[in-house]
């Protein structure tokens, strides 16, 4: 039985330039994205309701609500990354864009070797920005559920000179591993120090006899 294939990644371009929006979505298409094109902000915000894209291209001068009035309205009610695309010498703006929280920034004319290089990476800061938030939620429901996993993650920290997130995963992945719950190997995790620190008292009171 053939494999299906993964599902193209759906991409959002947002110009009133109707030529650089055909010339965007074609580009894009060909590279294997699912494009999803609005010609103005409003028109943007009813195909994100209808459906989030894993990216999001904004024009920042458009008629009506702006590239970056859109931009902070996503940054405040969604979790869709976002570039910008603006003029040459737009200094200002590009300051903007990364005021907002922008993963990148394409000055125009865009040509298909500018635009793939800089696309990708915006894309691959989005997913790094999409897994640490996912992590995040993962780490803090996990602390919520049970003292034990927070203090197993402390002498994770601790034990190994790590981050938090870092040593969430580490535990979250050994616990999977064994099909266990964190909570589990987090209790065992605690019970075998408090285990070893009584083996330690009781060895440097041997060794001072």
């Amino acid at each position: 039985m053939p494999h299906s294939l993964p599902p193209k990644r759906p991409i959002l371009i947002v110009d009133d330039d109707p030529l650089l929006l055909d010339f965007l979505g074609e580009v894009l298409g060909h590279a294997g994205y699912d494009i999803l094109k609005a010609s103005s902000a409003e028109q943007a915000l009813q195909l994100i309701a209808q459906r989030e894209p894993d990216m999001a291209l904004l024009d920042i001068h458009m008629p009506g609500m702006t590239g970056l009035e859109l931009a902070k309205q996503l940054h405040a009610t969604s979790s869709v990354p976002f570039m910008f695309l603006s003029g040459r010498g737009d200094a200002d703006a590009g300051k903007q864009a990364a005021s907002y929280g922008a993963v990148g920034f394409l000055v125009k004319p865009v040509d298909e070797k500018q635009l793939m290089p800089a696309f990708a990476a915006g894309l691959a800061r989005a997913d790094e920005i999409r897994q640490l938030r996912r992590t995040e939620l993962n780490l803090n429901a996990a602390l919520a559920a049970g003292r034990e996993t927070s203090l197993a993650v402390g002498l994770l920290m601790c034990k190994f000179q790590t981050d938090r997130n870092t040593a969430f995963e580490v535990l979250r992945d050994h616990a999977r591993s064994n099909r266990r719950k964190v909570n589990e190997v987090a209790d065992q995790l605690l019970a075998a120090e408090e285990t070893l620190n009584g083996l330690h008292a009781a060895f440097s009171q041997r060794l001072k006899k």
